[in-house]
């Protein structure tokens, strides 16, 4: 007599010869993940520190050049907005090529790459304006036909010459009063020297 077969024994036979895969799960969510890898990616905006990984031969190991390819990850912009260093994913990017990597062993690559860093901080503010502001408009050639005709103005009378009082620059302290007004200046000097006079009198 042939017995039908239960679905439950089967699945535990199942389970009991093959082990099951664990899969790992962090305790935290990811959370210390997230903030190591975080600070690894931002160390590299340091070209002195790239300097160090390339003279202890990190970028000989295959599994470290694949860490840098994953970390790539950092440029997607539901994780760009942690970065507080953006230099740190220019010099990841430089990271992807070999010639680079290879370069930044030699400390005279380092020292260009932290000069050429610190003019890009130096000049980044003006750089940026020139492609922000808006620049002015061309003029016409000629004007347009449909305009009112232009009232003829009265000639403007010359300015006043300057007087020589006024031709002369004034300091901070002269602008603050205003010429001939009423206020005394006080001059805190006085009264101790008088002091002194009479002190010396008596």
């Amino acid at each position: 007599m042939a017995s039908t077969p239960n679905p439950e024994t089967d699945e535990s036979a199942k389970s009991a010869s093959s082990p099951q895969k664990s899969v790992y799960k962090d305790p935290d969510d990811g959370r210390q993940r997230f903030l190591l890898e975080l600070e690894f990616v931002q160390c590299l905006a340091n070209p002195t520190y790239i300097h160090y990984l390339a003279q202890n031969r990190y970028f000989e190991d295959e599994a470290f050049i694949g860490y840098l390819k994953y970390l790539q990850y950092w440029q997607r912009p539901e994780y760009i907005k942690f970065i507080m260093y953006p230099h740190c994913l220019f010099f990841l990017e430089l990271l992807q090529n070999p010639t680079f990597r290879n370069a930044m062993a030699h400390p005279a690559n380092k020292e260009v790459a932290h000069r050429q860093q610190f003019y890009f901080w130096k000049n980044y503010r003006n750089n940026r304006l020139k492609h922000i502001l808006p620049r002015p408009l061309p003029e016409p050639a000629t004007a347009p036909a449909t305009t009112a005709p232009l009232s003829v103005a009265p000639p403007a009378a010359p300015p006043p010459a300057p007087s020589p009082v006024s031709a002369v620059a004034l300091s901070p302290m002269q602008c603050a009063i205003p010429p001939g007004s009423g206020l005394a200046k006080t001059d805190p000097r006085s009264g101790t020297v008088d002091r002194r006079k009479r002190k010396k009198d008596g």
